[in-house]
Parts: structure tokens; sequence; C-alpha cells
């Protein structure tokens, strides 16, 4: 090859380097750059968010003052005004980890005996847990220099962590604090005997909203902590490590300097000491049932006819809240995850589901097609209600057979306006049952498919096929259906208010309406046996109980009105359980 040619094409291999290489640097500062405005908008929006939440705050006071009576509510209110205001606050320290703005800022006192004030704050939350909870500090007593803001956050966020992971039955979670052996560091040790990080996560942990496995353990979790945490070490110039376990547990190992000398002068505070009584992080993680106490959730309605409803919500806090609400109109049955949700409708005669979407040990979406897909519960309504708001979500969740679907943050009025149209909606299929003819019903349901539509007709049918068998009972009829006679009672019931026995009476007595109004001078036993009764005599006792006269005198008035010509009048609604004087009235 010539070597001008040979030349031509390195020059243009290069310009074809030089053009990729210039483009991934462009590339690489529009990410920075777009990083950069994200990361201030996202602080700027944190700092705006602190706004309203401090006028909430100081609304709800004002509340609480002129009318006091509301307790529950006010401390329900406060209580996630302080979490949204530490998560914030966490995001905030966050990002100026990142943009190397956070300080410090270090003030002299008992290193150790300040430690041991910040782990006793959370004694609230381990004790709510269940979890056996040891502090200790060698020594007791120890001067050093910390910034006890950093070191309350520190705290906080490993024994918080702790608590999420380590089962309540037998947990133990203890922190240690001790000194070297030169006296000029601390070393906090928290170890648990929880689940233990699985070993292809270890190397995760530390990531920025890495969220771990939080939803599994019925826990809360943001991927913040951790990061924030490490960030905090690293800005006291100190180490942190961690050891763990899949099924033992988890030990994290802070090493901080508190000598003078440790520090830079800008970052000494000389005139201020540290306070041991007021830990300056509002530590504060209770559930709403320890400054209300325990509240079961149960109805306090005297009706024993309302609605009994399911609710499964793995946040305690909006759980009670709902149940609480919901309790004065329904009969409330409460669960925090999937998982217990199926074990009370299995215990349980329910009339509706409403589920949170993302929960542990079992999400929404499973329990849903859980529910779906059992031939005993599948007739049981479902409202979703999730924080997911894409339309792919919402699509799953209406494919999987949710009734409804809702996305929070949701009013708590349009959630009780969705329960009263499903409520209304199943009444009317009760009501149209009981007044229509078979025919007429079965249009009805044919035009709007539904799985209740669909499990009617297929009962009508059944019956239908059977109506002459006088052996035909509710252990057939179940059998037919392909259920056990309690999971076809409990469907029965639910969607036409009549047990099996009445259902197929009702049936019975409409077809002999039928058969009466085809061929008025039928013997009364002849039809009895049409319609599956052995005795005419129990056979007009029932038509008598059910129609509002007897055979003979139902008869008798369709013979006159025939003769009148009003029969066309009457053909019209053939099967109607009303006696025949009023639907020639109407």
């Amino acid at each position: 090859m010539d070597i001008p040619i040979l030349a031509d094409i390195l020059i243009i291999v290069f310009f074809i380097i030089m053009m990729i290489v210039a483009r991934q640097l462009y590339l690489r500062n529009q990410r920075l750059k777009n990083k950069a405005q994200l990361s201030m908008m996202f602080t700027s929006i944190t700092h705006e968010l602190l706004t309203p939440l401090t006028i909430l705050s100081a609304s709800v006071e004002h509340l609480r003052e002129k009318e006091p009576k509301h307790k529950v509510e006010y401390d329900l209110m406060n209580l996630n005004i302080q979490r949204s205001v530490r998560l914030l606050q966490q995001i905030l320290e966050t990002s100026k980890s990142k943009n190397g703005q956070l300080k410090l800022l270090v003030s002299n006192g008992d290193v150790m005996e300040y430690i041991k004030e910040t782990a006793k704050c959370m004694v609230p939350l381990m004790q709510r847990k269940g979890l056996q909870f040891n502090v200790s500090c060698k020594p007791e007593s120890m001067m050093g220099w910390i910034d006890t803001d950093k070191i309350d956050k520190i705290i906080f966020n490993l024994l918080s962590n702790a608590a999420k992971y380590t089962n309540g039955t037998d947990g133990k979670i203890s922190l240690t604090a001790r000194t070297n052996d030169y006296f000029d560091k601390v070393i906090i040790e928290v170890t648990d005997n929880g689940c233990g990080i699985p070993l292809n996560r270890q190397k995760h942990i530390f990531e920025m909203f890495y969220d771990g496995d939080y939803r599994r353990f019925n826990t809360m979790g943001n991927g913040i902590g951790l990061a924030l945490t490490r960030d905090l070490v690293y800005l006291n110039g100190g180490t942190i490590s961690y050891s763990s376990q899949e099924n033992i547990g988890t030990s994290f190992t802070v090493t901080l300097p508190i000598g003078k000398e440790a520090f830079a002068p800008s970052q000494i505070d000389e005139n201020h000491k540290i306070n041991i009584n007021i830990p300056q992080s509002a530590i504060f993680d209770f559930s709403i049932q320890d400054l209300v106490g325990e509240d079961t959730g149960k109805s306090k309605i005297v009706d024993d006819d309302a609605y009994k409803i399911l609710l499964v919500e793995d946040n305690n806090e909006l759980l009670l809240l709902m149940s609480k609400l919901l309790g004065t109109k329904y009969h409330v049955l409460t669960a925090n995850n999937g998982k217990k949700a199926i074990e009370i409708i299995e215990n349980n005669d329910l009339d509706l589901i409403i589920s949170d979407v993302m929960m542990p040990e079992m999400d929404g979406w499973e329990l849903t097609n859980r529910v779906k897909t059992n031939k005993d519960y599948c007739h049981l309504p479902i409202i979703l209600l999730t924080a997911r708001i894409q339309e792919e979500d919402k699509r799953k969740s209406l494919l999987i057979g949710a009734d409804e679907y809702m996305a929070k943050p949701f009013k708590m009025g349009e959630l009780q306006l969705r329960i009263q149209n499903i409520i209304e909606n199943r009444q009317r299929i009760q009501s149209d049952f009981k007044s229509n003819s078979i025919a007429d019903t079965q249009k009805k349901l044919e035009s709007i498919p539904s799985p209740d539509h669909e499990l009617l007709s297929k009962a009508i049918d059944c019956v239908q096929k059977h109506i002459d068998d006088t052996d035909y009972n509710r252990e057939s009829f179940a059998n037919d259906m392909g259920m056990s006679p309690s999971s076809l009672y409990n469907k029965l019931r639910s969607i036409t208010g009549l047990s099996v026995s009445s259902f197929i009476r009702d049936i019975r007595m409409k077809e002999a309406c039928l058969i009466a109004h085809k061929d008025p001078n039928i013997r009364i036993s002849e039809l009895a046996y049409r319609v599956g009764y052995k005795d005419p005599k129990y056979f007009a006792t029932s038509f008598k109980k059910d129609i509002g006269m007897q055979p003979t005198e139902y008869l008798e008035e369709v013979k006159k009105q025939l003769s009148e010509g009003v029969a066309n009048s009457l053909s019209n609604k053939p099967n109607d359980f009303k006696p025949l004087k009023e639907l020639i009235e109407d």
C-alpha cells in the first residue's frame, strides 16, 4: 500500500476517533450539567416543601387548641409531618454532602454519655417491635469533641436500619461504644441477630436510593439512610465497616476521632458545650398506637347486617385511620400484608377487599390474583390503592381482576364513594333478581358481563336444568357449580342476598308462575311436581310464603284476567314475585 494512502487512512481514523472522544466528552459534560441542575432543583424543591410542612404543623397545633377532642387525628398528622421533615432534612444533608457543602462543627463534652442518651431515644421503637435492646459504653464517661447533630443521625440510621431487618420474636439489637488505646477515638458498634444481608446485595448497601429488601420485612425505606451515614462518617474523618451473614445477623462498626487536634480550627466550637439532655436531632419514630394506645380497628357500629370490609395496608397509621373512618359504616377487619389477608379471607365471610399494592410478604397484585383465580373467593370485589400512578400499573391492576384502582394520595370521601358504588351495584343485582323474571334477569346478566353476573347466570342454568328433580339440593347444586356448599352459600348470599336453599326455591317459584301463565288450568299437584316438589301441600305453603297467595288463588286470578283481556299486560312480567293483584294495579 502506498504511504500517502496509508497516511490518509490514518488521518481519517484519527479524526473519527477524535470525533467519538469529543462526542463522549460532550455527552459526559451534558450529563454532569444536567445532574448538577437536577441536584439544584431537587434541593430547591426540598427547601420549598419544608415551608408548607411548618405551616401545617402550626395549623395542627392551632386546631388542637380550639378543638382538643380530636387528639388521635392531631397526633397522626404531627407524626407524619415530623417524618416528612426528617426525610427532607436527610435529602438536604445528602445533597450538601455530594456538593461538598456539608460542614462539621464539633463541641466538647462527655461523648459516652451523649451517645448513651441519644441511643435511649430509640427505646420506644425497639419496644414497639418487641426487640431486646442493650446499650453499653466502656468507659461510661469520656470527654471528647463531636458534632452532636451528625452523631444523632449516624446512631438513628444504624439503629433504625437494624430494627427494620430484625424479627421481633427473639430479636436482639445492641449498641456498644468504646475507645481505643490512645483515648482519641470512639468506636460505635451496632449489632443485630436479624436476617443479615445477602451476599449479592452487600456491595450496594451504601448506594443512594438502594432500598434493600425492606418491604419483605414490613418496614419503611427510602435508600438514603446508610448512604448518608457513610457520608457523615467520612465528614468526621472516620471509617465505617460491616460484617454480615444471611440469617445470622449484621454488625456495623463506626470509628470517629474525638481529639481536638483531629479537626480544623473552623470546625471547632469553643463557646458551646455538649448538652447531654437534649439530642439535637428529633429521633422520633413512634407508631400512632404508641400515642393513642391499642385500637383494633373493629367497627363500633351496631348494625349486624352492615357490609364486612377487609383493609390491607402495610402502613400502620394509614391502616388505623382508614379503619377508624370506615368503621362507622362497615364491619372492618385489617391486615398489614397479603399473606395475612389470605388467612382472614379464608376464615371470614367478606363483602369487599381494599388493598395497597406495594406490601411485604405478598403485594396487592399477587393478593388480587390469588383471590380472583380462586373459585371460592373470586366473587369478592377488590379496590387497589397505590402510589404507582403509571398507566401500565393501572392496566396491570385491572387485567388481574381489580374492580377499582385508586392512586395515592386519595380522598377518603372518594374511597367511600367507590365502596358505595360497589355496594349499590350488588344491591341492584339482588333487587333485579328478586323482582324480575328469570328471562329478564338473564338478559341483564348477559348485557353487562362481570364475574358476579357470570356466576349468577350459571347458577340459574344449573337449577333450571334440574327444575323437576325433587332430590336436587344444596350439595347437588354446589357440585354442579364446582365449589363447596359453604363457598356457594357465601357467593349467592353476597350477590343475591339469598341462601342456597332460598335461591333454589326462588327459581322454582318463578318457574311455577311461568307455567301457571302458560296453563292456568293445570292441577296444583302437577304444578308442584313440575317444579321439583314431592308434596303438593308443602309446595302450596312455600308458594303462599313467596308469592303472597295460594296456588289456587293465583291460578284463578290468571284465568280471570285472561278472560278480561289483560293477559298481555301480565305476560310482560309473568314470573314476578309480586301477587297478581299488585301486578294488575302496577
